[in-house]
C-alpha cells in the first residue's frame, strides 16, 4: 500500500479544504463484504490536481461532481483527482469493502460462545481506507454524516448519537469538525447499560456474552467516568465538546483502547471474567481516565501531522495517572507508573530505534514512520518529561497554558509550536529552552547520589550523566533508633540538577540517600555504595512506597546495565517482597524477575535456580495470606507460581481439585493459565485442552486453547502451530498472539532450534501479507527470545539489513535484537564477576 507523505499532505491541504462526508455503510452483505457509499464535499482554493484514498474490494462507481471516473484508475489505494478547478466539488465513492480479522478497518468478530456477531471499526493513522473514501490526513477535518444499515437485533454506536429509523437503518447525529482517523461505528447485539450526567447520555456496551461480568462491574466504570468527567471540567474551562459519551468494550482490539470522539473502544479483556487484583482494576480506571483526557488534546485539539503524535499521548498519559489520583479511590496510581509503565519508556529510550518525545518533522516522513513512535517514548517518557514540567513550571501556570492552547485551536490542528507558545504566555521562564532540552533529545540522563562526611554535618550532591535540567526531590533517610531496621525520613529537600553546591545536611552520615526520590523525573539513579547496601538489606522498610518504587527501579536498571547480578536482584525480591504492602510494587518486580531474569537473563544452567526461588518467593506469599487479608497479593503469588512451577505435581493437584488450597477456587484465567504451564512440563495432552475448550467455549477459551496446544513439547504440535502462523493465514490477531505465545517455551530450546532459522524468513513473509498488525505481532509475540545467543543475533541482523521487512516488522526486530544483545551482556558480565 502506499503511504501518504508528510510532503503530499501538505500539498494537499494547500489545495484542498474538506467540508463534509456522508457515509452509507451497508452490514448486511455478508460475512466477507459490506458496502460503502461515501459523499464527500471539498473545495479547491487553485487549479490542481490530487488524489483520494480508498482500499477497496471492489469499487464499484466513481463520481466527480456528477460526472463519472473509471474505477480502474484506482493505484494501490490512491483514485487520482485530475483537473480539479477552484471553487467547490463533490465526489462520490461506491464500494465493497472487506472486513477485518487483524483489528484493522472494520472488524467482524462471531463470538463462539453464543454465536453472535460484531464489527467495529479502527481507523487511526491510514486505515480509514479501508471503510470509506476519505482525503485521509489528520489536518484535513470535516464534518460527518453516517447512516448504518445492519442486522435486525443490532444497536449502532457511533461518535454522536444514534437513531434507529426502523428497518435496520440508523442514522448518527452530524459530528463536528473531527479529523477522518477519529470517525468510529461499532455495531453488534451490544449488552449495553446507559446513564445520564450532568445531561449528557452516558453509556457502557459490550457483547452479550459478557453482560453478566459488565453489570458486575458498571458501576465502578461510570463512578470512574463521572469522576474523571467531573475533575477534567474543573481544570478545563472548555467544556466536553461532543454529544454524547459511549465506551464499548471490543472484542479483538489490539490497542488498549481508541479516543474516538463520543465513542471509545476498548479491548474486551477490562470486562473481567476473572477474579483480578486491584491494580488491574487502576488499570481499567487509568485508560478510562487516558481516553477521557483525549477528547480534549486529540480531539477537539489535532496534531497537524504525526509527528507530534506525543501532543496526544503523553498529555492524555500524564492526565490519566494525575486525574486517576486526584478524583478516585486510586490514589496511589504514579506508583503503578513508576515501577511498570515508566520502565516501558526506559528501555525504549536505551535501544537504536529511540527517537525524541517531539521528533523533528523531516524524522517522521510518512505514515509508515509514524507508526512506529507509538511507544514507550511517546507515552511514558513523554508522560514523564510533562509531569517534570509541572514540577518546574508549576500546575498553575501549566493549566493556564493548556486551557489557552484549547481556546486558540479547539476544532483545529495545532504543532509543538502551537503548544509551547501557549505555556510561555503564562510563565517568565524559558520554556522554548525547556522544550528544546526534553522534547528534542534522546536518551535517558543519569543521576547519581554523594555523600560526604564532615565534623558535625554530611555534605549531599547529586551528579548528571546527561543533558537535561531536572527538578528533583531528593530523600534522606536514618534507621529507626529503636528497632534499627525500619528507615524513618529525615527530610525531603528539593534540588535543581545541575547543582551549583552541595546540600549540607546537619548531623551524621544518613543510612539511604534517594535521588529523585519522589518520582518526578524521567532519568536512571544511581546511588553511594553505603545506601545501595541499604536498600538491598532495607527495601522493604522504606515508609512510602513510590520511594520503594523508585529504589526497585534503580536496581532494575542496574540488572539491565551489567552493575548488579540477576540472582542478587532475585534474592532482593526474595528478602523483600513479603513485607511490600503496594501491590503494584509486587506485581512490577515479579513480573521483571519471571519474564526478564529468569527467562533471558540467567543462562540455561541458572535458570531452575531462579524458578525455585520465585516458587519459593511465592510459596511464601500464599502462606502470609492464607486469612484472606489480601486477596490481591495472593492471586498475584499463585499467578507467578503457577507461571514458575518446574514440576507439575502442586499445580496438576490444584487444576485436578478446582481449587488453590485455601482459595481461590480456579476461575477460567486460572484454569487457562495452569493447563498452559502443564502442556509446558509435557504433564497433559490435546485430550485435556479439548476437555478444557468444551468447558470454557468462549473466545478466551479459544484462544487459551491455541496458546496450549502450541506450548505442547510434541513435534506434530509445533509443526501445525507455525503453520497456523505463517502459512495458513486464517488466524486472527488475539488467536496469532495467542499461538506466538505458547509456541517458544526455554524448557523446550531443543525441540525449538530449527524452527529459530525459520522464523525470520517466515515473518517477513507473513508481514508483506498480512499488513502492520500482524506484522506487531509477529515481531513482539512470535519472537524467539529465548534463544540469547550469538547465532540468533547473527540471523535477525542479517534478516534486517537483506531481507527487506515492512517498517512495522523492521523496528520490531531492531528492538528484539538490541534486547537480546544485552542479555547476552548481562550473561557475559554475571560470568565474570
Amino acid at each position: 500500500m502506499s503511504v501518504l507523505t508528510r510532503d503530499e499532505a501538505q500539498t494537499r491541504a494547500q489545495l484542498i479544504d474538506v467540508q463534509r462526508y456522508t457515509i452509507d455503510l451497508d452490514l448486511t452483505r455478508g460475512a466477507d463484504t459490506f458496502d460503502s457509499t461515501t459523499v464527500i464535499g471539498f473545495t479547491t482554493r487553485t487549479a490542481g490536481d490530487t488524489f483520494v484514498e480508498v482500499r477497496p474490494a471492489a469499487l464499484r462507481s466513481v463520481t466527480l461532481d456528477g460526472h463519472p471516473l473509471d474505477p480502474a484508475a484506482l493505484d494501490d489505494n490512491r483514485l487520482p483527482l485530475t483537473g480539479l478547478t477552484p471553487g467547490p466539488h463533490e465526489l462520490r465513492v461506491e464500494a465493497a469493502m472487506a472486513y477485518s480479522h487483524t483489528g484493522e478497518g472494520m472488524h467482524r468478530f462471531t463470538d463462539p460462545s453464543d454465536g453472535e456477531t460484531y464489527v467495529y471499526t479502527q481507523l487511526f493513522m491510514e486505515d480509514v481506507q479501508r471503510v470509506f473514501a476519505a482525503f485521509d490526513q489528520p489536518d484535513l477535518k470535516a464534518v460527518f454524516d453516517l447512516t448504518v444499515t445492519a442486522p435486525d437485533g443490532w444497536t449502532v454506536l457511533a461518535n454522536g448519537v444514534t437513531e434507529d429509523l426502523g428497518d435496520g437503518t440508523w442514522r448518527a447525529a452530524t459530528t463536528p469538525l473531527l479529523s477522518t482517523y477519529l470517525v468510529a461505528v461499532a455495531a453488534g447485539p451490544w449488552h449495553s447499560v446507559r446513564t445520564e450526567h450532568r445531561g449528557l447520555p452516558f453509556g457502557i456496551h459490550c457483547r452479550r456474552s459478557l453482560a453478566r461480568y459488565l453489570d458486575a462491574d458498571a458501576e465502578e466504570i461510570l463512578d470512574i467516568t463521572r469522576a474523571c468527567y467531573d475533575r477534567y471540567h474543573e481544570k478545563f474551562e472548555e467544556p466536553y465538546p461532543f454529544d454524547s459519551y459511549d465506551q464499548a468494550f471490543v472484542p479483538e482490539f489490539n490497542a488498549g483502547a481508541m479516543e474516538n470522539p463520543g465513542l471509545v473502544t476498548f479491548r474486551d479483556e477490562f470486562i473481567h471474567r476473572s477474579a483480578v487484583t486491584d491494580t488491574e482494576r487502576q488499570t481499567r480506571a487509568m485508560v478510562i481516565a487516558h481516553e477521557m483526557a483525549h477528547m480534549w488534546f486529540g480531539d477537539l485539539v489535532t496534531l497537524q501531522w504525526w509527528d507530534d503524535i506525543w501532543l496526544n499521548e503523553s498529555f492524555a498519559e500524564y492526565m490519566g495517572y494525575q486525574t486517576l489520583t486526584e478524583a478516585t479511590r486510586f490514589t496511589d496510581t504514579w506508583v503503578d507508573f513508576g515501577v511498570a509503565r515508566k520502565a516501558w519508556g526506559y528501555d525504549a529510550d536505551q535501544r537504536p530505534s529511540t527517537h525524541p518525545v517531539a521528533p523533528d518533522a523531516d524524522a517522521v516522513p510518512d505514515t509508515a514512520s509514524a507508526l512506529l513512535n507509538f511507544d514507550g517514548i511517546s507515552y511514558a517518557k513523554g508522560a514523564s518529561a510533562l509531569r517534570q514540567l509541572v514540577a518546574w513550571l508549576g500546575e498553575k501556570d501549566f493549566l493556564a497554558g493548556i486551557n489557552t492552547h484549547f481556546r486558540r485551536h479547539r476544532f483545529a490542528n495545532a504543532t509543538l509550536a502551537d503548544f509551547i507558545a501557549s505555556l510561555a504566555h503564562h510563565t517568565d521562564r524559558d520554556v522554548h529552552a525547556w522544550a528544546d532540552a526534553w522534547l528534542r533529545t534522546t536518551g535517558v540522563d543519569t543521576l547519581t547520589a554523594g555523600v560526604t562526611e564532615h565534623p558535625g554535618r554530611t555534605a549531599l550532591t547529586v551528579t548528571r550523566e546527561g543533558s537535561r535540567p531536572h527538578r528533583v526531590t531528593v530523600g534522606v533517610y536514618d534507621r529507626d533508633l529503636i528497632d534499627g531496621a525500619t528507615l524513618v525520613r529525615r527530610e525531603l529537600s528539593d534540588l535543581d540538577i545541575p547543582a551549583t553546591g552541595e546540600h549540607s545536611l546537619p548531623g551524621p552520615r544518613p543510612a539511604l540517600v534517594v535521588p529523585n526520590d519522589q518520582d518526578l523525573t524521567y532519568a536512571k539513579i544511581r546511588l553511594d555504595r553505603h545506601s545501595e547496601e541499604t536498600a538491598l538489606r532495607g527495601l522493604s522498610r522504606v515508609p512510602d512506597p513510590l520511594t520503594r518504587a523508585v529504589l526497585w527501579n534503580c536496581l532494575r536498571d542496574m540488572v539491565r546495565d551489567g552493575e548488579l547480578g540477576p540472582l542478587t536482584y532475585l534474592e532482593a525480591a526474595r528478602a523483600h517482597l513479603p513485607a511490600e504492602h503496594e501491590l503494584a510494587n509486587v506485581q512490577g518486580v515479579l513480573a521483571f524477575a519471571r519474564t526478564q531474569i529468569a527467562d533471558r537473563y540467567t543462562t540455561p544452567a541458572e535458570r531452575p535456580d531462579a524458578l525455585a526461588l520465585l516458587t519459593d518467593l511465592c510459596t511464601d506469599l500464599i502462606r502470609r495470606t492464607e486469612d484472606g487479608s489480601n486477596p490481591g497479593l495472593r492471586l498475584t503469588a499463585v499467578r507467578t507460581l503457577i507461571d514458575s512451577a518446574a514440576h507439575a505435581d502442586t499445580i496438576r493437584d490444584w487444576y485436578d481439585s478446582g481449587s488453590v488450597p485455601g482459595g481461590p477456587e480456579l476461575d477460567p484465567e486460572l484454569r487457562w493459565r495452569i493447563l498452559g504451564r502443564l502442556c509446558v512440563l509435557g504433564a497433559v495432552d490435546d485430550a485435556v485442552i479439548e476437555a478444557e475448550l468444551t468447558q470454557d467455549p468462549s473466545a478466551t477459551g479459544r484462544q487459551g486453547a491455541a496458546h496450549c496446544r502450541a506450548a505442547l513439547p510434541d513435534p506434530e504440535a509445533k509443526r501445525a502451530a507455525w503453520d497456523a502462523m505463517f502459512t495458513t493465514d486464517e488466524l486472527s490477531n488475539y488467536l496469532f498472539t495467542a499461538t506466538a505465545q505458547g509456541f517458544w517455551q526455554p524448557e523446550q530450546s531443543d525441540l525449538l532450534h530449527p524452527y529459530v532459522a525459520r522464523y525470520f524468513p517466515d515473518a517477513v513473509a507473513v508481514a508483506h501479507r498480512r499488513g502492520p498488525a500482524i506484522a506487531d505481532a509477529a515481531g513482539r509475540h512470535a519472537f524467539p527470545a529465548h534463544a540469547v545467543d550469538t547465532h540468533t543475533l547473527t540471523l535477525g541482523e542479517s534478516c534486517i539489513e537483506d531481507d527487506a521487512p515492512i517498517p512495522a516488522l523492521r523496528r520490531r526486530l531492531a528492538d528484539q535484537l538490541d534486547d537480546l544483545a544485552r542479555a547476552l551482556k548481562i550473561r557475559t558480565a554475571t560470568a565474570a564477576s
